[in-house]
């Protein structure tokens, strides 16, 4: 049930493999794949560096260790980690979305609580609380929280930058499919079961942008069918499709560096899930000796994993 070490290191080794190659077009990277972690030589950032998705999932999880599920520890380790450079692969935070900065800046400004201070307008719907929210499947299902209360958590730490009902949808259907994975079941059930779950609380509207996710013909699109943009549906989209197509964690994580685009960020969602379905074990030792700061997520995991086995 816990196995937290899997899900967190694989979702940094997967951001971390994807710094380098964010940007870069599809066609690009078929011609000239990338095959290991490399450094991100256009603005110097070192190999092995992880980004903003695993420094706000591990922000996350530290205030959820250190204070249960509060939200206004995790916005304020938000806050530290870019403006202190806390929770950080390297000596400086990098990868910081609009909408997040928005939302941080308004929550520095006291205006509201943390979770009303993210933006809900349809155009911020950005993965920047998809990227950061697989702890709180972790929290979920120890507590063997209902429905209705993973909906409420989930709603409220995605709020905190993200508000719009597009990208809590997106962080609830990927919350339930890693919890799902988490009791056992394989990818493919684990997907079935998200699928039947109850939906009535989200609009039509809303649904009808996650219909291929929700719909058995996902499974026999083709990799021209996936866009890999910073648009929720996007990301989520193109995670599944890596995680689902593959068969190790290497071939997901290859999958995710050489899709184009939004890499470190689809690597990191993508990355959470084949960490748990594989496990620690089966990601390359390779990876795991070049990534930055690994004793320090491993020690945060390990911490993690203390807290929930004492609820």
């Amino acid at each position: 049930m816990y196995h937290v070490k899997d899900g967190i290191i694989g979702l940094a080794v997967g951001d971390a493999m994807g710094v380098p190659t964010e940007f870069l077009s599809r066609e690009d990277l078929l011609e000239k794949p990338v095959f290991k972690m490399m450094p991100r030589i256009r603005d110097g950032i070192p190999k092995g560096a992880w980004s903003d998705d695993t420094s706000l999932t591990i922000a996350t999880m530290d205030a959820i260790t250190k204070s249960g599920i509060n939200y206004t520890a995790m916005a304020d380790n938000f806050v530290r980690w870019f403006t202190a450079n806390q929770f950080c692969s390297i000596n400086e935070s990098f990868g910081i979305g609009r909408t997040t900065l928005k939302a941080l800046v308004r929550y520095t400004q006291h205006l509201e609580e943390p979770y009303e201070c993210g933006l809900s307008s349809f155009k911020d719907n950005g993965n920047g609380s998809l990227m950061r929210i697989l702890p709180i499947a972790y929290y979920c299902l120890v507590q063997r929280c209902n429905d209705k209360k993973i909906l409420e958590i989930v709603k409220r730490t995605s709020s905190i930058t993200h508000a719009h009902e597009v990208a809590i949808c997106g962080c609830y259907i990927y919350v339930r499919y890693a919890m799902n994975l988490l009791r056992g079941n394989n990818k493919f059930s684990a997907l079935s079961q998200v699928r039947n779950l109850d939906y009535s609380m989200f609009s039509i509207p809303t649904l009808e942008v996650y219909e291929r996710v929700l719909n058995e013909d996902f499974l026999t699109l083709t990799i021209d069918d996936i866009k890999s943009t910073g648009y929720v549906v996007d990301t989520l989209e193109a995670a599944l499709w890596c995680f689902l197509q593959s068969n190790s964690y290497k071939e997901c994580i290859l999958a995710t560096t050489n899709i184009g685009g939004d890499t470190d960020s689809i690597g990191a969602v993508a990355g959470g899930l084949a960490g748990i379905f594989y496990g620690y074990n089966n990601i390359p030792k390779e990876y795991l000796e070049d990534l930055r700061k690994r004793d320090v997520l491993e020690k945060m995991c390990e911490d993690y994993e203390f807290y929930l086995r004492r609820l």
